[in-house]
């Protein structure tokens, strides 16, 4: 299990959020639609708890100061002496929603190892399959939604034909 994650729900990160996927949905930005319909408040788009990365100081994808960073860009610069794949892929994402996220919760994030399965891939060798269970409960300690990762990783690189 790793360390839990506070994450304030605001109402500028839902509007923020919603931007980003393209969603002009009044219900994500404008507390007098939302007020009128139910839930009678704004709420967070479904996929809106990824942004949990964002709260979470250790994670991968985060930019570290006076850390190499791996990510994007012409000359990535934290991929020296790496493979050229580490054959992971993020394959799967499954959302359980128990309630509506609105701005005031304060969610905290708790994470667990969940299953673990192998495949025979014939290009790739065995495929070992990973899921993280991620836990989203609010502020009352009630669960608001369970979020489930897989992570694919391949034997060996794949062969080209």
């Amino acid at each position: 299990m790793t360390e839990e994650i506070r994450m304030p729900i605001e109402a500028s990160h839902i509007m923020m959020f919603a931007r980003a996927i393209c969603d002009d949905n009044p219900i994500y930005r404008d507390p007098e639609y939302g007020e009128e319909n139910k839930p009678h408040s704004i709420i967070a788009p479904p996929t809106f708890v990824r942004a949990v990365a964002q709260f979470d100081p250790h994670h991968e994808l985060r930019l570290k100061s006076g850390k190499k960073w791996f990510g994007s860009g012409k000359n990535a610069s934290g991929l020296a002496g790496k493979a050229p794949s580490s054959g992971g892929l993020h394959a799967e994402q499954h959302f359980e929603y128990h309630r509506h996220l609105k701005p005031g919760d304060q969610l905290s994030v708790t994470s667990r190892n969940g299953d673990t399965w192998e495949k025979e891939s014939r290009r790739a060798g065995k495929l070992k399959f990973a899921e993280t269970v991620h836990e989203f409960r609010d502020q009352s300690g009630e669960l608001a939604i369970t979020m489930r990762s897989v992570v694919m990783h391949t034997e060996k690189p794949v062969e080209q034909d």
